[in-house]
């Protein structure tokens, strides 16, 4: 799988802080696999709050509210589309949208393989997903990356490969920046 590195641009609106730089790394399988990893230059002490001692990769909702990374996935041509959650907790979440925000429903993937590292001015995480149970997903896709960061001093920032014009929002098609074709 090749991997590309995208770096994801702050919004203007968001307040400069912990984090100098968010990348991230994508990659797509024959198999319908992706591979998703983050990059966060800056202090994690800084930007991540109540990491467990062992996390869980367990499934949870409104991981946005807090440290967040994110990949919406939107196969070519369709209305509907998938995002994809992802904590420093290693909570993560899935779920299918028919079209912008509306009939959100849990997608049936097998829990992501979790991976995380972090030093005095990085956090990193990888997540690996299993999306051939998805069939819609077999054709090209528009990708959309994304991550939260609320900071220990209560600031949020949010960042994405390209922003809508007016408020952060991740799930606007104009977000969606990023062509995969199917493998």
């Amino acid at each position: 799988m090749p991997t590309m590195r995208h770096p994801l641009i702050l919004h203007p609106d968001s307040p400069r802080g912990a984090v100098s730089q968010v990348e991230a790394y994508i990659s797509r399988g024959n198999t319908g696999n992706l591979l998703v990893h983050y990059y966060v230059a800056g202090d994690p002490s800084l930007f991540i709050q109540g990491w467990p001692p062992h996390p869980s990769w367990k499934r949870a909702d409104d991981l946005w509210k807090h440290t967040c990374f994110e990949a919406f996935v939107k196969p070519t041509g369709a209305e509907g589309y998938f995002e994809f959650n992802f904590a420093p907790s290693f909570a993560w979440a899935a779920y299918r949208f028919a079209d912008y925000r509306r009939h959100r429903q849990n997608a049936d993937i097998p829990k992501p393989r979790p991976e995380a590292a972090y030093g005095g001015d990085f956090y990193e995480l990888r997540a690996h997903l299993r999306l051939e149970g998805l069939p819609e997903l077999a054709g090209d896709w528009r990708v959309g990356i994304s991550a939260v960061i609320e900071e220990a001093n209560g600031n949020i920032s949010h960042w994405a490969l390209r922003h809508p014009p007016g408020k952060a929002d991740f799930h606007h098609a104009d977000g969606f920046a990023l062509e995969l074709p199917a493998i």
